[in-house]
């Protein structure tokens, strides 16, 4: 293990050769967003003289305990580890060599827009770095300090538009475009990757013009697809808690800047704070990215079908369970009440009338029937509530994009062993072998030789997908573009192989749904 100095446009970094790879970690990419700078848009770091050490990962933003919730093996990248501040904005970096021009690939982690950082074990770098790309993780402002719309409620005295975390993703990619030729990266071959929250925030970065232009191909992995708050709800929902409890009537500004973090977050706790403390209101108040119409104009679906992102390859695409459901006590009239009237929000809006609910029940277990697939209860809601939330919004990206860009879909149904595999392949179970880090939590997603042949095949896809917006590859083989013929979709699990429209009936049930109210069906 040597020290690495390498010179950026701000000064120089010292970094490690571990092995034959570089790591550097815990770059600081903006001014800290502290003090006066709360709830404002990051801005550029100045230079600095000297040598700075780039050995430890920086701080994570503020976010929800998670000791509050039940722990649980199907949730591997909850905790983290490293402390946590309002100065949060730091990246890590890994790559081969530190000379010439490599696809550089930017993850965004996820976590609901409430927790996690770009540091966690699961995203360590040092695999996927071998398939002779730069990898870039990052941290960005998390929950109230991220994503809470002050501009309005305090008459431009905070001019927040509630998407500052996703502000502080596209200073990321400055950074990125700016230095990452002094690492062996190619600034001009950026893909941006996420999962979950980070799938949102991806989908997020290709409608918002501060990040035109600094990356060149996306892969969106289980993103719920509905783009996020509209300003409305942020004002009549999101914001209301932090202003009770700490802003009062008129908005005292001064109370909010100087109040401490912790009086921050109690104010306004996260998702999945209320979640654990029982609230039933926990997504009407949730702090995610706000469609202001300026830092994010409008859904991704929008953008994607107007056009604003021709030229940018996309991959996206599930697990194939991403929301089981393991009730065996479940009823048919149980799911016939959840799909009709599903207190998602705590609104209680349905969409559907009963008759309508009764038909797409029927057209989902005629399908599962005849592909002999199961049809109890719980299995159907299970795939309804997976379909809804996250596969039929991304066949409506892919659908967008497709007249734009290539387009690739696959459905990830590697089952995890939790459960013997009651859990099938659910939410997250990807993660760990688009790394090469499914050895960091083996009881979720398995292990043994056939687990470490499926991650080698998905590193080399996703790596190709980066060097030249096509992820045909050694291991999971020709992946052919989605089209709306075909709608060729990978399946990447036991199992690896092409499915022509898979899921095609169950599909075509939601159409005349908008994807924005399918999260209420």
């Amino acid at each position: 293990m040597t020290d690495s100095i390498v010179k950026t446009h701000l000064g120089d970094l010292r970094g490690r050769q571990v092995d034959r790879l570089y790591e550097f970690l815990g770059i600081e990419y903006a001014t800290p967003p502290v003090g006066e700078r709360r709830w404002l848009p990051p801005v550029p770091m100045e230079p600095w003289s000297g040598t700075r050490d780039a050995l430890t990962v920086g701080t994570a933003s503020y976010q929800d305990k998670i000791e509050l919730l039940p722990p649980s093996p199907t949730s591997p990248n909850l905790g983290i580890e490293e402390p946590q501040g309002e100065d949060c904005l730091f990246l890590n970096l890994w790559t081969s060599d530190l000379s010439g021009l490599r696809p550089v690939m930017v993850w965004i982690h996820g976590g609901g827009f409430a927790i996690g950082s770009g540091s966690q074990p699961m995203y360590h770098g040092s695999g996927l770095c071998q398939r002779d790309v730069v990898v870039v993780s990052i941290n960005y402002r998390l929950g109230v300090f991220g994503f809470m719309h002050l501009d309005g409620p305090t008459n431009g005295a905070i001019p927040a538009s509630g998407n500052e975390g996703l502000l502080d993703q596209a200073m990321a990619l400055q950074w990125v475009r700016d230095n990452i030729a002094a690492f062996g990266g190619d600034p001009n071959n950026v893909t941006i990757f996420g999962e979950s929250g980070g799938a949102q925030s991806v989908s997020a970065l290709l409608c918002m013009p501060a990040a035109e232009g600094l990356f060149h191909k996306a892969i969106i992995q289980s993103s719920p697809g509905h783009g996020g708050a509209s300003l409305k709800d942020a004002i009549e929902f999101i914001t209301p808690p932090l202003l009770n409890g700490l802003g009062g009537d008129p908005v005292d500004a001064s109370a909010l800047l100087n109040a401490t973090p912790e009086e921050v977050m109690e104010a306004a706790p996260g998702m999945f704070a209320r979640m654990a403390k029982g609230h039933q209101d926990f997504l009407r108040i949730w702090q995610r990215p706000v469609i202001d119409g300026t830092v994010l104009p409008c859904t991704t679906e929008q953008a994607l079908t107007q056009g604003r992102c021709k030229g940018i390859p996309l991959m996206s695409g599930t697990t194939r369970d991403e929301t089981m459901v393991v009730a065996p006590e479940m009823t048919e009239e149980m799911v016939l009440d959840a799909v009709h009237n599903p207190e998602i929000d705590g609104l209680g809006m349905p969409m559907l009338s009963q008759e309508q609910c009764t038909a797409l029940i029927e057209t989902y277990r005629t399908a599962r029937a005849a592909r002999n697939a199961r049809t109890d209860p719980a299995a159907l809601l299970s795939v309804i509530n997976t379909h809804k939330s996250m596969w039929v919004p991304t066949t409506r990206l892919l659908d967008a994009q497709r007249p734009h860009a290539a387009v690739y879909s696959y459905i990830f149904d590697w089952a995890t062993p939790v459960g013997e595999g009651a859990l099938g392949a659910p939410h997250g179970i990807d993660v760990g072998f688009v790394f090469g880090t499914h050895k960091v939590n083996p009881a979720f997603s398995g292990s043994g030789p056939a687990a470490d042949a499926l991650a080698n095949a998905v590193m080399n896809a996703w790596a190709a997908f980066a060097h030249a917006g096509d992820p045909s590859s050694d291991g999971l083989g020709e992946w052919p573009t989605y089209d709306a013929e075909n709608r060729a979709t990978m399946m990447i699990g036991q199992n690896v192989h092409i499915e022509r429209a898979p899921y095609e009936a169950e599909r075509c049930a939601w159409e005349g749904i908008p994807t924005e109210d399918l999260h209420r069906v």
